[in-house]
């Protein structure tokens, strides 16, 4: 396809993604685009049961090689009002998953074998890879490839990355279950607020290994009412952890319960807590990752090649390679000069580079297919 041909294509496609952000798990709308959008090109998308999202195979056989996009937006307050936005990038990713649809068609029937475009949804919530995996529909995938658009203080623009190492993440919240007492007579209740903050003091004294990067913090707290004078039996929490190893995470994971449980021992008090989010942090393939800089190197030669990017974000693409340690997976970061910055209600990136990333995730399809078919 020619150049200028695509690069208009995918501004339309963009444009309207772009302006129709929905949030994860309503993606109904984009959904139906998408669907729409491959099969006026000749292909036969398949929805998924019960959720938002959808597939498309392109080339004859069982797929081996697949591409994942994210497809949801997030709900934040934008000129001071709540609203679906895409300030992710993730409309850029759909974008760029709808371009290498279109180059892909076009040599369909010189493909050596099947490619998988997966189009998964809830990303933002960290629970729409697991929804995936359960449907069974990487099972047949040796390669999985993945992307995202980075920020100035990560890639400079027009630079392309063979694999990010995100980081692990956990939000947990929950609850404790104190006694209300007078303001006088603070012995005769469990203050929330009191167990609330041993909670934080435990946090601190979490070890983890030196060298390691890792964080676990409380994040919210509600507790008490309108008087000053009662001693505030119930209270709410959110906990956040971060750590840039799965090990680290773990070590984190079971220090935190500790405290808990010394906590509970401590005060009498009763803690209820649930894991809202999980995310993985990466597990880069090697042969992946060569493949990636590759194609990189192929579509735009190495100047604009860099090293990997080490990141304390967290995406739940790398879940697929949890499930499935088999898997040889990783992303392109798409240097594009994303500013201020992801999630910001503001952002805004150089669309300009997201052919060059179709092209770069079509040519690293291809190289793919040729291992798993050579």
């Amino acid at each position: 396809m020619d150049d200028q041909v695509l690069a208009e294509r995918m501004q339309s496609i963009f444009n309207y993604l772009h302006t129709h952000p929905e949030v994860s798990w309503k993606e109904e709308q984009t959904t139906n685009y998408l669907v729409r959008f491959l099969q006026d090109i000749g292909l036969t998308p398949k929805h998924f049961d019960n959720m938002t999202g959808l597939y498309v195979d392109i080339g004859e056989g069982t797929p081996k090689v697949g591409f994942r996009t994210d497809i949801d937006a997030l709900w934040q307050e934008v000129d001071g009002t709540f609203q679906a936005n895409h300030s992710c990038g993730h409309d850029g990713h759909m974008t760029v998953a709808l371009g290498v649809a279109l180059l892909l068609k076009e040599v369909e029937d010189s493909l050596p074998g099947a490619v998988r475009i997966l189009f998964q949804p809830a990303e933002e919530v960290g629970q729409g890879a697991k929804a995936l995996v359960e449907t069974g529909v990487i099972d047949p995938l040796e390669f999985l490839f993945g992307m995202h658009v980075r920020p100035l203080v990560e890639l400079k623009d027009g630079t392309y990355a063979p694999a990010l190492h995100h980081g692990a993440a956990k939000m947990l919240s929950g609850n404790i279950e104190g006694m209300e007492a007078h303001g006088a007579r603070p012995e005769e209740g469990i203050n929330a607020i009191e167990v609330a903050s041993a909670i934080v003091d435990g946090l601190k004294k979490i070890w983890i290994e030196p060298a390691a990067s890792g964080s676990i913090k409380m994040t919210k707290l509600q507790a008490g009412g309108e008087s000053a004078n009662i001693i505030p039996g119930n209270a709410t929490f959110s906990i956040d952890i971060r750590a840039q190893k799965n090990k680290t995470m773990d070590q984190l994971t079971n220090g935190f319960e500790r405290v808990i449980k010394s906590v509970e021992t401590l005060y009498g008090a009763t803690i209820h807590y649930r894991m809202n989010t999980h995310i993985v942090a990466s597990e880069v393939n090697e042969m992946a990752k060569n493949i990636m800089k590759e194609a990189i190197i192929d579509t735009v030669g190495t100047e604009a090649a860099v090293p990997e990017i080490v990141t304390p974000g967290g995406e739940d693409f790398h879940f697929y390679t949890a499930a499935n340690p088999k898997l040889k997976a990783t992303m392109l970061g798409l240097g594009c000069g994303v500013t201020p910055g992801l999630h910001h209600p503001q952002m805004t990136f150089n669309e300009k580079r997201l052919p060059t990333g179709a092209k770069i995730v079509t040519r690293a399809l291809r190289l793919a297919l040729d291992k798993t078919t050579g």
